[in-house]
């Protein structure tokens, strides 16, 4: 009947009307909530970066950001890419703030002078903060930092009960080492067999050199059978294993 289709187009009409009516609605409640963020907080135990290094970094991420179009993965990004953030968490704050849950790097060593290694043996660049002079000092070749980690906690390990630290370790290019001890000599210990020769330095240790510490230089452990000692002010000497 005709009544039957006006009246059908008028509901489609009306329809029509009400959909544009709440989009319109909706763009407005979306412009007024997306405003420009005003404020943001920063919370976690930070331990060795003040706030002014996180202002310095953290600023031109948010810089010129509305609240609701922020891409919050994105900006997780970006602040992960500050040198001492080691993980981030990011979340908005009614009505026009973000809030980053920082976590700080855990240096445990120093790295190549200007860098720093974290537990995981990443190295992450020391940025001018200060840190404890109490670190152990280690580089390498670029990517190595895990590799000379756990070299230096298995020596730590076998070391400490005989009253010595190892203050210095060093990966050469091609894969030589040399450790530093108490600050005071060195151990050349080479490419192989690392674990054989740090033996043979413990019994030489524990045998004669001990008590001669002080005029020791460096002890190179790359022999089959023995080592050699570098004494201050003297010529080089070996010692045989009995």
């Amino acid at each position: 009947m005709p009544g039957s289709g006006f009246r059908a187009r008028g509901s489609i009409l009306g329809l029509v009307l009400l959909l544009v009516l709440l989009g319109a609605g909706g763009r407005a409640l979306w412009l007024w909530l997306d405003r420009p963020i005003q404020r943001v907080s920063i919370r976690g135990d930070l331990e060795h970066v003040s706030a002014a290094y996180l202002r310095e970094k953290l600023t031109p991420v948010v810089r010129g950001k509305t609240w609701l179009s922020v891409d919050l993965d994105e900006l997780r990004r970006q602040a992960r890419a500050a040198e001492w953030i080691a993980e981030v968490r990011v979340s908005r704050q009614w009505p026009n703030s973000l809030t980053f849950e920082l976590f700080e790097q855990q240096p445990i060593a120093r790295w190549n002078d200007s860098h720093l290694l974290n537990p995981q043996g990443v190295a992450f660049n020391r940025d001018n903060v200060t840190v404890s002079e109490d670190l152990p000092d280690l580089a390498g070749p670029d990517g190595s930092g895990s590799e000379v980690l756990a070299l230096y906690d298995r020596l730590q390990n076998r070391l400490l009960p005989l009253g010595l630290h190892v203050t210095q370790l060093r990966m050469e290019d091609r894969g030589a080492w040399r450790v530093q001890i108490n600050d005071a000599f060195w151990l050349m210990l080479g490419r192989n067999h690392r674990q054989e020769r740090v033996a043979r330095f413990i019994a030489a240790w524990q045998r004669e050199l001990n008590s001669e510490a002080s005029r020791i230089r460096y002890i190179d452990l790359r022999y089959p059978n023995g080592v050699a000692i570098a004494w201050h002010g003297e010529s080089d000497s070996k010692i045989d294993e009995p």
